[in-house]
């Protein structure tokens, strides 16, 4: 049915092709051709379905016949099967009577081993002392020739016993007894070797052949040893003495005798030679480099390949040192032997003078660090520990010097062609710090720049010590101006210093301070250093204007009063007592002279405006406000003209007394509207003014009311609010 199915379905196939083909008139020429082609197709699938067909039944032949063949083979097996378990049910007792035969076997192979070493059996006691001569006389190979014939016969002889079912502890003990000798003969030709390869350095230059016969002994010796092993795996028997491991002895002969040359260079005590450690690590340098030459040059062609010899001696020279160096720590190191120590470990040795040496041409990855890092660390921390020390003591000592220097009674001296008055002591602490800087830098960039933030912490102890010492010397020469003469000479040294300081500090950042290595931490350090001597410097010219003007306090106080209307004298005094001190500043840099002009000129203004805002005086008419006006702005004009005789650089700009001229014009106004623009203008160029201020100011004049006042200035401001400027003039320090 599935088949009447299908072909109805191809016809129907067939019929919807043949209509879809042949739609248009043309088609029908080509239907002879379409006809041949499928006749083809027809052709070729019906060859197709023949060759598969052909195919499979060609498998279902071979098929059967592989099974039939087979089936036989299986019945053969069977057959061969059942023959062998009638044979092994007599193989017990074929066993029973082959058991004479097995006896008389045993005895003829002890009897043949036997006859093999009858000459050594009886001859061992004679063997044994010639073995001991040869050994004595240095004749290894035939020493080792006649030991390898005594063991093999031991050895044969015992292994026979051992294969007996029921052995004789009695033979066993008489036959070892009877060679005991032999194993004597081994550890006098151990001895042997251990003193021939203790000298290999030595010998592998002269007699070379002596080490290779060495050598070919012991690589016999750990071949023997493989072979007992394995048949002490097999059987469980293991001849006396084995395994000798005689390589395993060799390499610690070989390390025993590098660890003793390493100490060998070490001659000097710290008593006896101060540079002893730099003697011992030349001396070192030197050795290890001649021995690993000859050791790539000679030994290398001595030596078997396994042993890679050059790796082997590179690294017991590189342990045995590592181990030495650290007894040498553990017994102590001082400063400078620390830095050596360092430096040779971090730069000579893995360096071109030692390990990569052209000579040498060693893989520089195979190059260890000798030491720890958390050894290397923690000579680093004491290095540095001690350094602090010195820094600490040797910035006392500086800082007692300077102390001293004060309480001379005698004038600094200008060092320099400008008449600058300076101490030694900032380019004494650089110079320390600069000194151990160069020494660090022989060790490593990463102790420089430890040692660089160190230094710089220092630095700020420092000036924490410096101002301590300057604030007690000023109360000492307040409390008594005559006991310190040269008070202001000094505080102006002193104000030098600290901006050297500051210099010095730059100075040596710019030497030392590499890329890299630096964090926000050191940054903060060289910022705080720097911020320190600003502010100490900042503090000691206040302290050198606090002399000056404690001198003329009394003549602040005078000014603006009645006595002021008709004298000169208060303003005289100020600019020739400030002229006079200003005769002493010009010892001072050219940045302090700068700093201390403009801290003057601003204090001075300060006081005097102070002193009109005081109201010490009462004008009871226009004139006497225009007079007093008129003098002030003349007295402003008086001591600005002092300033820039002195200082025309910061005179000239932005003078504080410009704001007593304005403040003169406000007094001295008569017209009210002229007065409000004068109060707006003062208003919108120093806008820091306060209102209290100006109402100060307007009471100076005595001829407006306080309320009327305090409406003035309320208005001022408010008009001005939307102009608000944080602008700092001299009103933010009244």
């Amino acid at each position: 049915m599935d088949v009447e199915k299908q072909e109805a379905e191809a016809k129907k196939t067939g019929e919807t092709h043949v209509t879809n083909m042949l739609q248009r008139p043309d088609q029908l020429e080509k239907v002879e051709q379409y006809m041949r082609k499928r006749s083809r197709n027809k052709a070729s699938v019906e060859a197709m379905l023949k060759t598969a067909m052909q195919s499979q039944l060609d498998g279902v032949r071979v098929g059967l016949n592989q099974v039939q063949v087979a089936q036989q083979d299986i019945q053969g097996i069977k057959e061969s099967l059942v023959s062998l378990d009638k044979l092994f049910s007599s193989v017990p007792k074929l066993y029973e009577k082959l058991q004479d035969v097995r006896d008389e076997n045993m005895r003829h192979s002890q009897y043949v081993t036997a006859m093999e070493n009858l000459k050594h059996i009886f001859t061992v006691p004679e063997s044994v002392e010639k073995t001991k001569q040869w050994i004595q006389e240095g004749k290894l190979l035939l020493s080792f020739q006649s030991l390898t014939d005594l063991e093999n016969s031991r050895d044969d002889l015992l292994y026979e016993l051992h294969k007996l079912p029921n052995q004789a502890p009695a033979d066993k003990s008489m036959l070892k007894a009877y060679f005991e000798d032999v194993e004597v003969l081994s550890q006098l030709l151990e001895k042997q070797l251990r003193l021939v390869l203790s000298r290999t350095l030595n010998t592998v230059r002269k007699e070379p052949t002596v080490i290779v016969t060495a050598l070919r002994i012991i690589e016999r010796e750990e071949k023997a040893d493989t072979f007992a092993l394995q048949r002490h795996k097999e059987s469980g028997f293991l001849p006396p003495g084995r395994p000798k491991k005689w390589r395993e002895m060799a390499m610690e002969v070989l390390e025993k005798e590098v660890a003793q040359r390493i100490e060998g260079t070490h001659v000097d005590e710290r008593n006896d030679n101060k540079m002893w450690l730099v003697r011992y690590l030349e001396l070192t340098r030197q050795l290890i480099l001649e021995d690993l030459r000859v050791v790539k040059t000679l030994c290398v062609p001595c030596f078997p390949p396994s042993y890679e010899i050059t790796k082997t001696f590179l690294k017991m020279y590189h342990d045995c040192l590592s181990r030495h160096l650290q007894e040498i720590i553990q017994s102590g190191l001082q400063g400078n032997e620390i830095v050596s120590l360092l430096s040779w470990i971090m730069n000579t040795y893995p360096g071109m003078e030692l390990m990569q040496n052209p000579e040498l041409d060693i893989d520089k990855s195979s190059i260890k660090p000798l030491l720890e890092p958390s050894i290397v660390d923690e000579l680093q921390q004491t290095y540095l520990k001690t350094m602090e020390n010195n820094y600490s003591e040797w910035m006392q000592k500086t800082l007692l010097t300077e102390k001293e220097d004060w309480q001379k009674g005698e004038a600094p001296q200008g060092d320099d062609q400008d008449g600058h008055f300076h101490t030694a002591s900032p380019v004494i602490i650089y110079q320390m710090i600069d000194q151990n800087l160069q020494v660090t830098q022989t060790i490593s960039p990463e102790l420089t720049f430890k040692a660089l933030v160190l230094g710089m912490e220092q630095v700020i102890k420092y000036c924490k010590m410096y101002r301590e010492a300057i604030i007690a010397f000023k109360c000492r020469h307040f409390e008594d101006r005559s006991q310190v003469p040269y008070f202001t000479h000094y505080i102006i040294t002193i104000a030098n210093n600290c901006l050297q300081f500051r210099e010095l500090a730059r100075h040596t950042k710019e030497r030392y301070w590499k890329a890299g290595y630096h964090d926000s931490s050191a940054a903060q350090k060289y910022e705080a250093l720097l911020r320190s001597f600003q502010n100490l410097r900042d503090e000691v010219a206040f302290f050198l204007l606090e002399e000056a003007f404690l001198d003329l306090e009394l003549h602040f106080q005078n000014l603006i009063t009645q006595k002021w209307m008709t004298s000169s004298h208060p303003v005289d005094t100020i600019c020739v007592t400030l002229e006079d001190y200003f005769q002493d500043y010009v010892h001072l840099t050219t940045r302090n002279f700068d700093h201390v002009i403009t801290e003057a000129q601003n204090l001075v203004a300060k006081k005097y405006i102070s002193a009109m805002l005081q109201k010490k005086v009462t004008f009871k008419s226009y004139e006497d406000r225009k007079e007093a006006g008129l003098k002030i702005i003349k007295e402003a004009e008086q001591i600005k003209g002092l300033f820039i005789r002195v200082a025309p650089n910061v005179a000239n700009y932005d003078s504080p007394f410009d704001i007593i001229r304005n403040l003169a014009e406000v007094l001295k106004s008569e017209d009210p509207e002229i007065l409000s623009l004068d109060l707006h203008g003062l208003v919108d160029k120093y806008p820091d003014v306060t209102p209290d201020q100006l109402t100060q100011l307007l009471g100076l004049r005595g001829d407006i009311s306080r309320s009327d006042a305090h409406e003035k200035v309320s208005f001022i401001f408010n008009a001005n609010k939307s102009k608000h400027r944080e602008i700092k003039t001299i009103f933010s320090l009244l």
